[in-house]
C-alpha cells in the first residue's frame, strides 16, 4: 500500500499558496489594508480601509501620492528603502492607528512597492502590551538604581574616627589623594580601617557618582581571579556562559577599583594587572579584543610589600606602579588616646542597630581597653564592645565588664615600649593626660574652633565643653 509522502512534491507551489492564503487571512483580520508602488502612489486599498478613512470609491484615491490621503504615512520610506516598519502608531485626523508596513519585492528581489495593514484602529487595544512594557522598564530602572547605589561609596571621612595627630595626618593625606586621581596604596595592619578610608577617598573624589567596586584578592581563588578582573568572552572555555560576563575593571569603568589585600595576588595575574593599569585597557578571557577602561585604583595590604618584592613574591614594577601615593594607617596600640572616641561611637552604633539601653564607658573601662595590645585593631575593638554589651546588663561599662572578655596583657610589642611605660602611671592620670593631649590636638587642627574640634573628636559641642571644664582647659573663647 502506497501512502502519500509527508513532504510536498512542489515546494514552490506550497510556498506561493502559503503567501497567498496568509495575505488573505491577514487582510481579513486587520482593520484595513493598502498598497503603493515604488513611487509611493496608491495602487490598491481594500473596502475596510476606505470605510475607516471615509473614502467613497477606490478610484478616488488610486494613483495619488500616499501623503495626500494619509499625511502621516511612512509607506514612501518603506517603498524606497526596502526595509519594513513592523509596528508603528499613525495619526489620521483625531484617530490613531496601530499599523505595520512591509516592502513588496519582485522575483529578482527588487522592491517594487509596499503594503500596509491597520492592526488596530484604537490604541486601547495596546494598553496591556504598553502596561507590560512600562512595568518591565520600571523594573529595569529600579534594578539599575539599586545596583548603582550598591556600587557607591558607603563611608566618608567623618566616619573615619580619631583625633590622634597621626590620624589627622592620615586624613589630610587622604583628602589630598581624593583630588589627585592617582593610584593610592593604603598600608596598615588588619582592622585599621583601610577599606573605610578607600570608600572615603572615592566619596570625596570627582568620581564619587561613578561605581566603587571592591575586590578582596585573598578571597578569590587563583583560578578565577583573572576572569573576575577582566571578564569572560562567550564560550571562552568549557562550561563558560554563552553570554559575555563583565569583569571588575569593566564594572568599575569611570569609577574606582579597590584592590584589598593586594599582597595576596598571584604572580601570574600581576603582569596582566600591571598592563591594565599602564594602558587603561583590558582583554577579557578568551577574547582577542581590547577594551578601553577609565579606572582609578586604590590598593590596600596588611603585608610588607617591599619585603615581598625582595623575596621575589611580588613584581617590583607593579609595586612601584601601585606605590604612587602611599598612606600608612597607624595601629590602634599607637593611638590609644582615640580609644574613648572610638568606643563611644561604636556603643552608639550598637544601640541604634539593636535597640535596648544606651551604653556608656567609664574611665576604668577605657583604662582596661588601653592595656590591651589590639592585634585586630579597630575591628577588634568594635567586636569587643559588642560582646561586652551582649554579656553585661549595666548601662555603664567598666573594667570588670572587659576583664572576662579581654586576655591578660602580654609583653609589649617592639616599638611600643614608650607608650607602654606611660601606662605604668596611675590609670586615672594616664587617661586624663591622653584626653588632654587629644583635645589639644583637635583644637590645634581647627585653629581653636571648638565646634570643629568637637566634630573631629566625634562628640557633641556640649560634651567637649564639659571635658574642657573637667580638665581645666576651658578658655573664654566660645568659638
Amino acid at each position: 500500500m502506497n501512502l502519500p509522502s509527508p513532504f510536498p512534491a512542489d515546494p514552490e507551489l506550497v510556498h506561493s499558496q502559503a503567501v497567498s492564503s496568509l495575505f488573505a487571512l491577514f487582510e481579513s483580520l486587520c482593520e484595513g489594508a493598502i498598497a503603493v508602488d515604488s513611487r509611493a502612489r496608491i495602487a490598491w486599498i481594500n473596502d475596510k480601509y476606505r470605510n475607516l478613512l471615509g473614502i467613497g470609491a477606490a478610484d478616488a484615491v488610486i494613483g495619488r501620492d500616499i501623503e495626500s490621503v494619509l499625511p502621516h504615512s511612512r509607506m514612501r520610506e518603506v517603498a524606497e528603502s526596502g526595509r519594513p516598519i513592523l509596528l508603528d502608531i499613525m495619526q489620521f485626523g483625531e484617530k490613531w492607528f496601530v499599523v505595520t508596513r512591509m516592502p513588496i519585492n519582485d522575483e529578482a528581489g527588487v522592491t517594487i512597492g509596499a503594503v500596509g495593514f491597520v492592526l488596530y484602529d484604537r490604541l486601547n487595544y495596546l494598553k496591556p502590551l504598553v502596561a507590560r512594557f512600562t512595568e518591565l522598564q520600571s523594573s529595569l530602572l529600579r534594578a539599575e538604581r539599586e545596583l548603582a547605589q550598591h556600587r557607591r561609596a558607603k563611608y566618608s571621612f567623618s566616619q573615619f574616627l580619631g583625633a590622634h595627630p597621626r590620624i589627622l595626618e592620615v586624613k589630610r593625606q587622604a583628602r589630598r589623594a581624593a583630588q589627585l586621581d592617582t593610584t593610592v596604596l593604603l598600608l596598615g595592619e588588619t582592622g585599621t580601617g583601610k577599606e573605610l578610608l578607600a570608600h572615603a577617598i572615592h566619596a570625596a573624589s570627582p568620581r564619587a557618582n561613578r561605581p566603587f567596586v571592591g575586590v578582596n584578592l585573598a578571597a578569590v581563588p587563583e583560578t578565577l581571579l583573572e576572569a573576575d578582573f577582566f571578564g569572560v568572552a562567550p564560550g571562552a572555555y568549557t562550561g563558560a556562559d554563552r553570554r559575555e560576563r563583565d569583569g571588575k575593571f569593566k564594572i568599575a569603568d569611570g569609577g574606582t577599583l579597590f584592590l584589598d589585600e593586594v599582597g595576596e595576588m598571584p604572580l601570574a595575574v600581576q603582569a596582566k594587572l600591571l598592563r591594565a593599569l599602564q594602558e587603561q585597557e583590558i582583554e577579557p578571557l578568551g577574547s582577542n579584543r581590547l577594551i578601553k577602561v577609565d579606572v582609578r585604583v586604590i590598593a590596600a595590604t596588611s603585608r610588607a610589600l617591599k619585603q615581598l618584592v625582595d623575596n621575589g613574591q611580588f613584581r617590583a614594577d607593579l609595586y612601584y606602579r601601585l606605590n604612587v601615593l602611599p598612606i600608612t594607617l597607624p595601629p590602634l596600640r599607637e593611638r590609644l588616646s582615640d580609644i574613648e572616641i572610638l568606643a563611644e561611637a561604636f556603643l552608639e552604633r550598637i544601640q541604634r542597630a539593636g535597640g535596648g539601653t544606651p551604653r556608656e564607658i567609664t574611665a576604668s573601662g577605657v583604662a582596661a581597653l588601653a592595656r590591651h595590645d589590639w592585634p585586630g585593631n579597630v575591628r577588634e575593638l568594635a567586636n569587643t564592645l559588642e560582646r561586652a554589651v551582649a554579656v553585661s546588663d549595666r548601662p555603664r561599662l567598666g573594667a570588670e565588664d572587659f576583664a572576662r572578655i579581654l586576655p591578660e596583657p602580654g609583653p609589649a610589642r617592639p616599638g611600643s615600649t614608650g607608650e607602654a611605660a606611660a601606662l605604668v602611671r596611675p590609670l586615672a592620670d594616664a587617661v586624663r593626660t591622653a584626653e588632654r593631649e587629644t583635645i589639644r590636638a583637635a583644637l590645634a587642627a581647627t585653629s581653636g574652633r571648638k565646634a570643629g574640634a568637637a566634630k573631629l573628636l566625634g562628640i557633641s559641642r556640649a560634651k567637649l565643653y564639659d571635658r574642657l571644664a573637667r580638665l581645666g582647659e576651658l578658655s573664654d573663647n566660645p568659638t
